[in-house]
């Protein structure tokens, strides 16, 4: 009984068939992520193009004996062999998937080849279009030759890009619009760096080009550079052209162009042709600028009736700028009060602001051109054009244009009726009021009328505490009385007030520079530089005042560049001859101050340096022009006639010196260096007068003595230790000059303050002569004609030769004693 075994009872519910599926089917797939084999085999296929191979038989995608095989092996469609249990399973492994044969391998995807035809011509593509953005932006930062540079390389690669896609058999695949672009900016670059000639013949590669859409409307600025060019009949050509090709529903486009062909025939003096182009444009879409210059034409050809309707038509041009007022507070709201305060100053607050000022310019232009001409009268006109903006949308003008009209009054002279208008605007609103009260303080000022002129300046300054022009008639009154550090507080209350305020700014520096603050009169004057550029007055004093601080060479600097806007000034050349004198260059010296006496031969200080200069340098045939024009200018002047004369005496020309001095003496007859240059020349030349010049001497010199005597006991008169002249001075150097007195042999001390021509002549006249002494060479340059004395012969009149003059003594005096210069 231990071996029976009780049968289990059967269940209803139970499966007979269960257990038969539960082993591992290879086409099982919940088993699949289990499967190392699968998952590997996945892996390794992974990326691979799958192989091409034709497309299989009925017996193959049946898998009979004919389709697929195993160790060479034929599998029948049967239920066990199909699943691989053969009886030679035993000689190999398991395999259901026939995974042991060795299938060609699947080839990876093939990459892209970077030295593909097709991808270098990509690759150039994208850098000829950073190039022409590279173009266009260094045009846009003022870098005209940079742009020009990279236009020209855009367009070299654009024609290795045409070269490379023939070779390569792509020339269907070019792009168009690249060329175009490429094209395009090289023209506009040309057109920039001012290659006129080089920029039409790209833009008429572009527009004969019928590849191109929309190529002839470049004829637009084909017009412009023939404009420049000046061939107006040419550019008249192109901008009709480009017109007959701009469609009718681009509007704008071809009203632009037909304002440009207005303004030509403008320019070529064709008023009545340009007419009908502004009369289109205003009947089209009326603009301020269209109807300034439609106004102009008329004026030209005298319409006064057509002038008046023009001009309404100019106030009755819309503005499509809102009002002001939305950019005033009008909350307590913080937020929208900083709001309002960034969109003050934005951009398109700035293109309002300049929309406005370009209308207001455009009509304040056309009354004041028109006033005077379509009425009988200046007032008359000026009455109807002011009646005209008052009842039009810009009535705010109308106080400008009654201020205009007085400035006109200033014009013409009329001051009374000048003053009468800007009076009536006393009591108007504060603005008006005070542009009004600063032309009424300005003319006051211009007339001298000091106090006037302060009164009305304070009133300009009380109805608008911010009018810079207030506070610089203001500065320009105190400065008038000398009250220099008032005047220098009204001058920064300017600036504080307009910060661009050039007047006050210029005025600022100009009392600094009075007060000795010369780091500050440079600064301010920088800052104008900066402001108006290159402006002469601006460069001397920035020069100037770098002089004045020492600095040379900034001052040299800056002189150039004055000389560079003003070359012909013959100041600025003579301080540049100054400063190089100064610094011991005398062959710039020379020709700075040559160039001045060249632009302004007047100049006496010019005059004496260049005479100077020749007479050092033993020129005294140039020297003695010089001389010759100074004495023209200053006849009553001696020293310019003696210099004359004693350019003659250097040169040889003794008879013509002795003829000058004999006229200076009858000119002058007390003139002691006359007289000496007189006995001197007559004592070599052998002439008897030499005894008689020695008597006038001898009373002129005793007459001077006796003045001296005179005008030394009188009261108040000084008496020098060193017997200097109280008569004496820079324009008189030689005439009663202490240092000629008689007895005086040496060579006297020059001072210092004497210029150069005033040192030569106390060289030429510092040996003295008496009646015992009456041929002493007071030139080291004169050399006597007939050799040394032992060599002289007789004359066959008996007379002693020429050096050699018996006194009233009978004794003989040689002419030996030489001035060394």
């Amino acid at each position: 009984m231990e071996h029976l075994r009780l049968a289990q009872p059967i269940l209803d519910d139970d499966d007979l068939y269960s257990g038969y599926n539960e082993y591992p089917s290879a086409f099982s797939t919940k088993d699949l992520e289990q499967d190392e084999i699968l998952q590997q085999a996945l892996r390794t296929s992974y990326g691979r193009r799958p192989v091409l191979t034709s497309k299989p038989g009925t017996a193959m995608r049946l898998g009979t004996a004919t389709g697929y095989r195993e160790g060479g092996v034929a599998r029948p469609m049967t239920a066990v062999r199909g699943a691989g249990y053969t009886s030679a399973s035993s000689q190999r492994q398991f395999d259901p998937l026939n995974q042991a044969v060795k299938l060609p391998a699947t080839p990876q995807l093939e990459t892209k080849r970077e030295d593909s035809p097709e991808e270098k011509i990509r690759k150039l593509e994208r850098k000829i279009t950073e190039l022409i953005e590279e173009s266009c932006l260094a045009s846009s930062r003022g870098e005209q030759r940079l742009a020009l540079d990279k236009a020209k390389d855009a367009s070299g690669k654009e024609r290795s890009l045409i070269r490379m896609q023939e070779q390569a058999g792509l020339s269907e695949t070019h792009n168009l619009d690249l060329t175009f672009s490429v094209l395009f900016n090289l023209a506009n670059q040309y057109a920039n760096n001012e290659m006129y000639s080089e920029a039409l013949n790209t833009y008429q590669v572009i527009t004969k080009n019928r590849m191109f859409n929309n190529a002839n409307r470049l004829k637009v600025n084909m017009g412009n550079i023939y404009l420049k060019l000046g061939q107006f009949n040419r550019a008249l050509k192109m901008y009709r052209m480009a017109l007959d090709q701009v469609p009718s529903i681009h509007k704008d486009l071809r009203l632009k162009i037909m304002h440009n062909i207005g303004i030509l025939f403008v320019k070529m003096g064709q008023f009545s042709d340009a007419i009908p182009s502004f009369e289109y444009i205003m009947q089209e879409k009326p603009d301020f600028a269209t109807g300034l210059h439609m106004i102009l034409c008329y004026y030209a050809l005298g319409e006064k009736d057509k002038m008046k309707r023009a001009f309404q038509l100019l106030l009755e041009c819309p503005l499509n700028i809102e009002d002001d007022e939305k950019y005033n507070a009008t909350t307590d709201d913080p937020a929208s009060n900083l709001i309002l305060e960034v969109i003050k100053n934005d951009s398109l607050r700035k293109l309002e602001r300049g929309m406005r000022q370009e209308a207001e310019r455009s009509i304040l232009t056309a009354a004041k051109l028109i006033s005077p001409v379509i009425e009988d009268s200046f007032s008359a006109g000026y009455n109807w054009c002011v009646d005209a903006i008052k009842g039009s949308n810009h009535s705010s003008l109308a106080s400008d244009l009654e201020i205009n009209k007085a400035v006109m009054y200033l014009k013409q002279k009329e001051f009374s009726q000048a003053v009468d208008t800007l009076r009536a605007f006393e009591k108007k609103e504060s603005k008006v009021a005070s542009a009004a009260a600063t032309n009424l303080a300005f003319i006051h000022f211009l007339q001298g009328d000091i106090t006037q002129a302060e009164k009305y300046g304070e009133m300009a300054r009380q109805a608008d505490s911010y009018n810079a022009a207030a506070f610089v008639n203001l500065g320009n009154c105190s400065l008038a009385r000398n009250d220099v550090e008032k005047a220098k507080e009204l001058f920064a209350c300017a600036l504080d007030s307009d910060t661009s305020c050039v007047e006050a700014l210029y005025n600022l520096g100009l009392v600094n520079k009075q007060l000795g603050l010369y780091e500050d009169a440079l600064e301010c004057f920088l800052k104008l530089q900066a402001i108006v550029r290159h402006h002469p007055q601006v460069l001397y004093h920035v020069a100037h005042l770098y002089e004045l601080l020492g600095d040379v060479d900034q001052a040299t600097e800056w002189y150039l560049q004055l000389l560079g806007i003003v070359p012909t000034d013959p100041g600025v050349l003579h301080k540049m001859a100054e400063m190089y004198d100064h610094d011991g260059d005398k062959q710039q010296a020379y020709q700075y101050h040559y160039d001045s006496f060249r632009y302004y031969p007047s100049n006496l200080e010019v005059l004496d340096w260049l005479g100077s200069y020749f007479i050092e340098h033993q020129v005294a045939e140039k020297a003695l022009g010089y001389f010759e024009r100074a004495a023209l200018m200053q006849p009553n002047d001696v020293k310019w006639q003696l210099m004359a004369a004693s350019c003659h005496r250097r040169s040889g020309n003794y008879h013509q010196a002795l003829q000058a001095y004999k006229d200076i003496h009858a000119r002058f007859p007390e003139n002691i260096e006359c007289l000496k240059f007189l006995i001197r020349l007559c004592s070599d030349l052998g002439l008897k007068e030499a005894t008689e010049y020695a008597l006038e001497l001898k009373k002129a010199e005793k007459a001077k003595e006796v003045r001296e005597r005179i005008g030394s006991s009188r009261p108040g008169s000084l008496r020098s230790g060193s017997g200097r002249s109280s008569r004496g001075g820079l324009n008189s150097p030689l005439s009663d000059s202490p240092q000629l007195s008689a007895g005086t042999r040496s060579s006297p001390p020059v001072p210092p303050q004497v210029s150069r021509l005033h040192k030569l002549a106390l060289l030429e006249a510092n040996e003295s002569y008496s009646p015992t002494n009456l041929h002493r060479d007071v030139d080291a340059s004169y050399s006597d004609p007939l050799g040394p004395l032992a060599e002289r012969p007789r004359t066959s009149a008996g007379r002693k030769p020429p050096g050699q003059v018996e006194d009233e003594f009978g004794d003989e005096e040689l002419g030996d004693d030489l001035l060394p210069e």
